[in-house]
């Protein structure tokens, strides 16, 4: 009999992560380009069809985090609606450097991760493509957040700052451990320094200023009841 779905998802989980597991190991040790999909299904011990059921491409199976990373800007964000947009995500990179999560975590394995990453200008590009996923998420979210419009200016102009900002500190963190240093006290003074460069850029606004976030929920109140009061007419 098949497993029940609960232990059915659970080793397609499993089988994911062992194909991204062995993928990542080989990448490592010979390159990106140098890896065929074929040889990654042959150490794995599955198909090269069952590969691509998990990863539509080769960069997919480097970069299998994403869609994590994507969901956890989503869930942190959402779980501090009470706090300004900049305030939320602040808290929410404090609680992942604290707990030591493994999307923020740099140790010799996400050194030799990221140092494979940069000789290749397909994964290059990739992460990139990424980062501006991620930019665009967090200025969705935000606008979300302080009820703008989807495409507001000043969200996106945060989000661009802030994101940018994690990228700069994590490859300070990784530039510490190649000397020998505290990665995680070599990214927080930049992670602050981009918060503080985004207060300054979105002051007096709703990402900010929790006041000025109050104004803008109850013009969208007005706004919301309008319709109901044009509809009762005279």
């Amino acid at each position: 009999m098949p497993p029940p779905p609960g232990r059915r998802e659970q080793r397609k989980a499993e089988t994911r992560q062992a194909i991204s597991d062995v993928a990542t190991r080989l990448i490592i040790e010979r390159g990106f380009e140098a890896v065929s999909m074929s040889e990654i299904a042959d150490a794995a011990g599955v198909s090269r069809k069952t590969v691509f059921n998990y990863f539509a491409s080769k960069e997919q199976l480097v970069f299998d985090r994403d869609e994590e990373a994507r969901q956890l800007l989503r869930e942190g964000m959402a779980a501090r609606t009470s706090m300004t947009p900049l305030a939320a995500f602040q808290a929410l990179v404090r609680e992942l450097l604290d707990t030591g999560h493994p999307l923020l975590r740099i140790n010799a394995g996400a050194a030799s991760f990221w140092k494979t990453v940069a000789q290749s200008a397909v994964l290059v590009a990739h992460a990139r493509q990424l980062q501006a996923l991620l930019t665009d998420d967090l200025a969705q979210l935000m606008a979300e957040s302080a009820g703008r419009p989807v495409g507001d200016a000043d969200a996106r102009l945060g989000a661009t700052m802030l994101m940018a900002s994690m990228v700069a500190a994590y490859e300070q963190g990784l530039r510490a451990l190649s000397f020998g240093g505290d990665p995680r006290q070599a990214m927080v003074p930049l992670i602050v320094r981009g918060a503080t460069g985004t207060l300054v850029a979105l002051a007096s606004t709703p990402y900010t200023d929790p006041a000025q976030r109050q104004c803008s929920d109850m013009r969208i109140g007005v706004q919301d009841q309008a319709p109901a009061t044009t509809a009762r007419g005279p």
